[in-house]
């Protein structure tokens, strides 16, 4: 019995040992590009008509996108819609809801990136004739644009059209159009996927993003996707974005302004109109707007 109960002893310690030595693994889930596009395509959407254009929104959490859950919020204009696209500047940060409020607006999206501590545009900005911002030069490079600002949004008619940028960040100043907005990095440009830099963390982490994106017959979206809420909504790297806005059915599209400043508003929606989750207060609700410098707004 003594000799038996050393032995039950010693095999008891070898199996501890061993499940020191090698520990259970989780594994790692990977996207699918198969599985994504038929959970993309299969999602049950929650579409409102409104005044003129249609709200569109989905949360992606017990069938998780790109491996992860997501929120998508966006609002579709359609080419015969009577309402049109303007852009908004206030002189002071606001946030997205009172920018759209003190404009009027029936809708809005924040517009491009700005100094955070300045409120100044960092990319060029036009507004009905009048430039409220340029394209700032990096420190070691005066003449040529960041990588961020290529691609230009003009307003045509209340119908916005994106065009590549010339290298020359000064190049926006020989545009003729009244209204005139420089963000990015272009998405999808003439129906083809735009390749992203893959060393700018920027791109390759998934964060809120917000973005325009125009299908081949007119219609205008303009997207939202919520990011950095663990569990509710991971946000989407550069080329997610792009995936996402090409099954949508975009062939032209831009990247916006993201991170906390990512917020979607509707006029006379609850919460004050937010629609999103924005992130700056880390709190998965209605209530965590950024300030920002400019908005895309729908009239």
């Amino acid at each position: 019995m003594k000799r038996f109960l050393i032995l039950l002893l010693l095999c008891a310690t070898l199996i501890g040992i061993g499940a020191t030595r090698h520990p259970k693994r989780k594994a790692v889930v990977k996207s699918d590009p198969r599985i994504d596009s038929i959970t993309f395509a299969r999602a049950e959407w929650q579409n409102d008509t409104l005044d003129g254009f249609i709200l569109h929104r989905h949360q992606f959490k017990f069938q998780p996108l790109f491996a992860s859950p997501q929120n998508i919020c966006y609002i579709e204009l359609p080419p015969n819609s009577p309402r049109k696209i303007f852009f908004a500047a206030d002189t002071i940060l606001t946030t997205v809801s009172q920018q759209a409020q003190h404009h009027d607006a029936l809708a809005a999206v924040n517009g491009s990136y700005f100094d955070m501590d300045l409120g100044n545009p960092v990319c060029y900005l036009r507004i009905k004739g009048t430039a409220l911002g340029e394209n700032t030069p990096s420190a070691t490079d005066s003449i040529h644009r960041k990588y961020y600002q290529y691609a230009t949004i003009v307003l045509q008619k209340g119908r916005p059209v994106l065009i590549v940028p010339d290298s020359n960040r000064l190049w926006e100043d020989s545009l003729k159009h009244a209204n005139i907005m420089t963000a990015g990095p272009m998405l999808l440009y003439k129906g083809t996927t735009v390749p992203q830099r893959k060393d700018r963390t920027f791109v390759t982490n998934r964060h809120n993003r917000t973005a325009l994106g125009i299908k081949a017959d007119g219609t205008v979206l303009l997207i939202t996707v919520d990011g950095r809420f663990k569990g509710e909504s991971a946000g989407m790297t550069l080329n997610e974005l792009a995936t996402t806005l090409r099954w949508l059915g975009c062939v032209n599209a831009i990247n916006l302004d993201g991170g906390g400043s990512t917020t979607l508003y509707v006029k006379g929606w609850e919460e004050n109109g937010v629609v999103n989750y924005p992130s700056d207060d880390g709190k998965f609700t209605h209530q965590g707007e950024r300030p920002v410098s400019n908005t895309v707004i729908i009239k």
